[in-house]
């Protein structure tokens, strides 16, 4: 625990230069006394850990001293290649950059740990994008991604449900979420979020934009999409379930409609059915997502989406109930190909 305690302190200064026992002491979690005596251990093991007196003093390593990466252990120089990002940084313009930092990594590892990059890639392989998406990355996300590291401002044609628009935006960050880009920027109204695959076009205005270095880009996307989803779900339906019905229930509406039902099922009728209110988008969608659960569904409230079930399950249910029309199933060859013997040629 102190030999990695050690290696941290070391990290930390040789990223921030110089720091006081009580940044150290917090950064480590651990008490200034501990911090004092990491010094002296270190500087007993020949680490130049140089203490500046006074007000306004610190530590801080002399002489360009550098560590190596010899203090990893055998977890953290895997954890180093399981980042899974090849894919997406190749897709912003930076499989070179990624590809030769990973060979730098891989010079400066100790020989037992040479292994770690193989080991990590054939264990675990990340593919991002979804099952039926276009795997094809939108074109404007290299010129976005580059603007993103300037800090560069850009004006964006973005293409909304009735028409086009143009933006001038401060983009702050790009989100990877299930194969679909986002463009997080700066805006006169606040930060606002865009699909990548509907810019149009991109025109770096060749001038730099002052960042908030307080923006947290995970935690404002957490809460940005949090209230999408809760936004989104403005009506609400009220259900009776099967046991199946609420087991199938997740694989149809949002998570949000789950968790209600699911709060639900501490209560069951006697035949093991449950009430739930569950939010929706629209009874329209509804609709679509409930008639998915077939007769595991009762459909309560409101009485129009129960009046729409009931004539759409009985308009299936009558195709049912009469015989079906002559076919030939398509996996059977076509007749010429069957050697009859009036095949003409």
């Amino acid at each position: 625990m102190r030999a990695s305690r050690l290696i941290s302190l070391v990290l930390l200064l040789q990223s921030r230069g110089e720091m006081t026992a009580a940044e150290l002491a917090a950064e480590l979690e651990v008490s200034e006394r501990t911090v004092y005596r990491d010094v002296e251990a270190l500087s007993a093991a020949g680490v130049p850990v140089y203490a500046d007196r006074g007000p306004g003093g610190g530590y801080r390593l002399v002489g360009g001293y550098r560590t190596r990466l010899t203090g990893l252990t055998r977890e953290e120089a895997e954890a180093l290649f399981l980042a899974g990002l090849r894919g997406p940084a190749g897709d912003m313009g930076l499989a070179d950059a990624v590809a030769t930092a990973e060979l730098k990594v891989r010079a400066a590892l100790p020989s037992v740990l040479q292994d770690a990059p193989l080991r990590a890639g054939q264990r675990f392989h990340l593919d991002a994008p979804g099952w039926f998406g276009d795997p094809t990355p939108p074109a404007p996300l290299r010129d976005l991604a580059r603007a993103v590291w300037t800090d560069e401002r850009a004006e964006i044609r973005y293409r909304r449900r009735d028409a086009e628009v143009v933006r001038t935006v401060e983009p702050y960050g790009l989100v990877l979420k299930n194969g679909g880009w986002y463009l997080v920027a700066g805006t006169g109204r606040g930060h606002r979020t865009y699909r990548v695959d509907r810019i149009t076009d991109v025109r770096p205005l060749g001038e730099h934009f002052a960042r908030d270095e307080a923006f947290d880009l995970a935690g404002f996307w957490r809460t940005s999409t949090a209230e999408f989803r809760h936004g989104m779900l403005r009506e609400r339906v009220t259900v009776r379930l099967s046991p199946a019905g609420l087991r199938m229930l997740r694989f149809h509406v949002e998570a949000e409609a789950v968790e209600r039902a699911q709060e639900a099922a501490r209560a069951p009728d006697p035949d093991g059915w449950v009430t739930a209110v569950l939010p929706v988008e629209s009874a329209e969608v509804a609709f679509t997502q409930l008639l998915g659960l077939g007769p595991d569904v009762e459909v309560l409230e409101p009485a129009e989406l129960r009046a729409r079930m009931a004539e759409t399950t009985e308009r299936a249910a009558a195709l049912y109930r009469r015989p079906p029309p002559p076919f030939r199933s398509i996996t059977e060859p076509p007749l010429r190909d069957r050697g009859s013997p009036d095949r003409r040629w």
